[in-house]
């Protein structure tokens, strides 16, 4: 992170303010690793409004206070708490967070995401649909939301299904980190460029002139970029592509087992770890995303999805293993992938009248 991206005790979770002619949005919860919460996204919209007014502002860019990351996230342990009292709180805070999303996506100013360090589920919805993503030798990008029960949203479906071969699938249902290189060649980002030089490029984007075109803003972060498009799960991809091109998770298991390499039985250890609804529902997700024509077809979709989850025992039974009793140990329910029944997913894949997620 930049010296300009430290935080004051005075400032609240979400600065925006205008910098030369960059409109600059800082994610300001350094403790939490800038997770984001409803008002923090009520906040972002609104600056977008300003931002997209203001004729001298040339450029959004989107960075996170402190030194360890972009955005860790959603506020979980808030949506757990709603979650338990059967409370409204992921009803709202998705549609939201979802319309903004999209909203980033078809951002009419050059929209730049500084993806330094930890980029997690909210957080990767604030940044991947940016028409500009810079990520360095320090991101650590990640959609773990299957070991919640939960699967990989924000958009996540419409990303990962883009994704070479069955890299997104991947990714999608192990959870794995991507490093810079390998968010580049999974289609999660545009550039590498070193932490470093990080400070230069923010400069650089405060001069430019109103009314720049994307290729001059991606002209001066190709400047500054290494070059690097593929890290080290790239270079698996023979193996993933043969293992996860399959429509069912049992066949995807199967897959693995047969393998037998050192390689297939540590992918499916960490499968073992995930809630297997989860995993069938975002399978059936990256699936449909493939077919899908736009980043809105697939919100609707996790939206529909979303409001399933929130009311389900595995979402409040991951969180309560991985945030709040942090004990590992999750009792998903039901335990086992092939006991998942067609009647438990499809549910997540109904159409729910007036509370269906639409854009502008």
């Amino acid at each position: 992170m930049t010296a300009a991206a430290a935080s004051t005790p005075t400032e609240g979770d979400l600065i925006a303010r205008r910098e030369g002619a960059a409109g600059v949005i800082r994610l300001n919860r350094p403790k939490a690793i800038n997770a984001v919460t409803l008002e923090m996204f009520r906040d972002i919209d609104k600056a977008l409004d300003a931002f997209e007014a203001d004729p001298a502002i040339a450029v959004i860019l989107l960075e996170g206070a402190g030194e360890r990351g972009l955005c860790a996230g959603g506020d979980i342990r808030a949506l757990w708490e709603s979650s338990r009292v059967k409370g409204d709180l992921g009803k709202i805070l998705w549609r939201e967070e979802y319309i903004l999303n999209a909203r980033i996506k078809k951002f009419p100013k050059p929209y730049v995401a500084f993806m330094d360090g930890i980029v997690m589920g909210g957080g990767v919805g604030l940044s991947a649909h940016a028409s500009h993503r810079v990520v360095t030798e320090k991101t650590k990008l990640a959609m773990p939301e299957v070991g919640l029960g939960f699967f990989p949203d924000v958009g996540g479906t419409w990303l990962l299904s883009r994704a070479p071969g069955e890299i997104g699938t991947y990714f999608g249902l192990t959870g794995h980190t991507m490093n810079g290189p390998d968010a580049v060649h999974a289609g999660f980002a545009d550039a590498v460029v070193p932490s470093e030089k990080l400070p230069a490029l923010r400069e650089a984007l405060t001069r430019v002139r109103a009314g720049t075109a994307s290729a001059a803003v991606k002209s001066l972060i190709a400047g500054l970029a290494t070059g690097e498009t593929a890290g080290p799960v790239a270079a698996m991809q023979p193996g993933i592509d043969r293992w996860f091109a399959h429509d069912r998770m049992e066949e995807i298991v199967a897959a693995l087992q047969r393998d037998g390499s050192e390689l297939a039985l540590a992918t499916l250890r960490t499968l073992n770890e995930k809630s297997p609804r989860g995993m069938v529902v975002t399978l059936k997700l990256l699936r449909l995303a493939r077919a899908s024509n736009s980043l809105e077809q697939c919100l609707v979709r996790e939206y529909r999805a979303a409001l399933e989850v929130f009311a389900s025992d595995d979402f409040r039974e991951g969180v309560r293993a991985a945030v709040i009793d942090k004990d590992r140990n999750p009792r998903w329910s039901p335990p086992r992938v092939e006991d998942v029944t067609p009647a438990m997913v499809e549910p997540y894949f109904a159409e729910i009248g007036a509370d269906e997620l639409k854009f502008d």
